[in-house]
């Protein structure tokens, strides 16, 4: 399915591309299979949040690696579509084209959905040389192709001697524009607002009883 769908990804902005709400979104685990997904929608310009919502559920897709789609996919959708604001962009806490398939869960859940999405994971899969020490530098991320390396994604130092973050296209927005929305989404700390509120949502949920 994901060598399938990987032809769908669009990995270009619209002219008219417009970002002025955005949802982060993550998956908490409870337990093994119980699974809670979450959707924060916030204003793209002053980061406030306009909605969030938490969904409950389980899965039974076993957590294989390249995978996590498949396991996160339908607890995600019905968060998302639980929200009453619709995002302009989505974040997902995870890859996009920075995948073995080069279908990653952003991929997955913007070719779904129509909706531009970006992919940030804290830990990189593929190659980089580490970008420079001030916040707005960044580096390729590099995995290997039919053609030799391939451009997956960039490190992305989003504070200025700070780890950085890994930003991969999901779908329908390009890589210098989704570096661009991950510093506006970072004014202060390492992780984008739309990925520090989710997961911290995420692991309310995973410690509650």
């Amino acid at each position: 399915m994901q060598e399938r769908l990987r032809t769908q990804v669009i990995t270009t902005s619209a002219s008219d591309l417009r970002i002025d709400t955005v949802a982060g979104l993550d998956v908490g685990y409870r337990s093994n299979d119980t699974v809670a997904g979450v959707c924060v929608v916030f204003d793209a310009k002053s980061l406030v949040v306009l909605d969030e919502v938490i969904v409950e559920g389980t899965t039974d897709f076993p957590y294989i690696a390249g995978l996590f789609a498949f396991r996160e996919m339908p607890v995600l959708l019905r968060a998302l579509e639980q929200v009453t604001v619709t995002p302009d962009l989505l974040v997902a806490d995870g890859q996009g084209l920075a995948h073995p398939r080069r279908f990653g869960l952003a991929c997955h859940l913007g070719v779904h959905t129509g909706i531009p999405t970006i992919g940030v994971a804290k830990n990189a899969m593929g190659r980089f040389d580490p970008p420079g020490h001030d916040r707005g530098s960044m580096s390729d991320l590099l995995m290997d192709g039919d053609n030799g390396d391939e451009v997956v994604g960039r490190a992305l130092r989003t504070q200025t001697g700070v780890k950085p973050v890994f930003v991969s296209v999901g779908h329908k927005i390009d890589l210098d524009r989704a570096c661009a929305e991950v510093l506006r989404l970072a004014p202060r700390y390492r992780l984008p607002e739309t990925t520090r509120r989710a997961d911290a949502l995420t692991r309310q949920v995973a410690s509650s009883e």
